[in-house]
């Protein structure tokens, strides 16, 4: 047995209205006098209010490539990540010499020593801290972060393992580039941090979601529909319009039979824990599972709150859900994500 003991997220310092941030796309990314319309219709349709990032609106522009946005990277993912942590482990009633497994994931900038070993002396941490830095698994990250937990601590049950994420995908928007991939990039993502806390079954306390079991999908075919193409520029998003597609025809039956191993079938499943990918992608989700009407409120709420935060944002939907869903004890739920590969991650929890 595993328990999600805490959860804590943050977000970057600087907040914006989506018009606001659509104005500094229009200044940065398309060339002067050209017609924004696509590039407004585009971030009115995103269904993102308001968004959190790691520079004032006017510093993106003074960015000098990829060196200049991996230098902020570095400094503000070790400032947000001590402060998920520190906050997630506050509200477990743990210490940070209590942590023995330090998970870091991170899609949007890149550090040697990596960020977790950065943290190991700002924050306290063991200097015999497991750690484990992970690139390249983008937005599944936060799914696949806690399921990985898991399995360590299925050998470890004594042990604290906590997952880290660090996304800052503001600064990756690639100036200049007014592609349609680009454009759907500067219109979802923002910039936030989240912390997870996972108690192995020897120290696991009554509260808390409890980790059944999970699963890993990787779908044929797919990896050209999401990811980086990196160059001196930095990270150049790849997005392609095929990926809600995707969802539709793997999706429903990932979902099914990993339930009906567990007796369970989708109707049976009380809280949906959803990464935000963004509009198409949820009603994707939602109309191939034909989930009830307000099954994703949470993740549309965060969507539009916060933007999508890359691995950072199904542990924010996570936070959401154990503080306003109040969810009744024994109660299953899916925790799912999807990123680059194609793949899914699914977690099977219970209250």
């Amino acid at each position: 047995m595993t328990r999600i003991a805490a959860v804590h997220g943050t977000l970057a310092p600087y907040r914006h209205t989506q018009r606001e941030v659509t104005d500094m796309v229009a200044r940065t990314c398309l060339p002067p006098g050209a017609d924004r319309r696509v590039l407004d219709r585009l971030h009115e349709n995103a269904r993102v209010r308001t968004r959190s990032m790691v520079l004032p609106l006017e510093r993106y522009a003074e960015l000098r490539g990829f060196g200049d946005a991996n230098d902020v990277f570095i400094t503000a993912a070790v400032d947000l990540g001590a402060e998920a942590l520190r906050g997630a482990l506050r509200t477990a009633g743990l210490r940070p010499e209590d942590v023995d497994l330090l998970m870091f994931t991170s899609v949007t900038g890149v550090a040697a020593p990596s960020v977790d070993a950065r943290l190991v002396g700002r924050l306290g941490l063991r200097p015999d801290v497991k750690r484990l830095p992970v690139f390249g698994l983008g937005c599944v990250a936060g799914a696949a972060g806690i399921a990985r937990l898991h399995d360590y601590l299925l050998g470890r049950p004594d042990d604290v393992a906590v997952l880290l994420s660090v996304e800052l995908c503001s600064l990756t928007f690639q100036r200049g580039d007014a592609s349609p991939a680009n454009l759907v990039a500067t219109a979802l993502f923002g910039d936030g941090a989240a912390a997870v806390v996972a108690l192995g079954e020897g120290r696991a306390p009554r509260t808390g979601p409890e980790v059944i079991a999970t699963r890993s999908r990787m779908y044929p075919d797919t990896g050209h529909v999401m990811g980086w193409d990196i160059g001196d520029s930095g990270f150049k998003v790849v997005l392609d319009p095929g990926v809600p597609d995707v969802v539709r025809r793997h999706l429903a039956d990932d979902v099914g039979n990993f339930l009906a191993e567990h007796g369970l079938k989708p109707k049976d499943v009380a809280h949906w824990v959803c990464h935000p990918g963004g509009p198409k992608v949820l009603q994707a989700v939602s109309d191939v599972l034909s989930l009830p009407e307000g099954a994703l409120d949470v993740t549309w709420r965060s969507l539009a709150d916060v933007g999508n935060l890359s691995s950072s944002s199904v542990l924010h939907v996570l936070r959401d859900t154990l503080e306003e869903r109040r969810p009744e004890r024994g109660s299953p739920g899916l925790l799912m994500a999807m990123g680059p590969g194609f793949c899914c991650e699914l977690v099977l929890l219970r209250w």
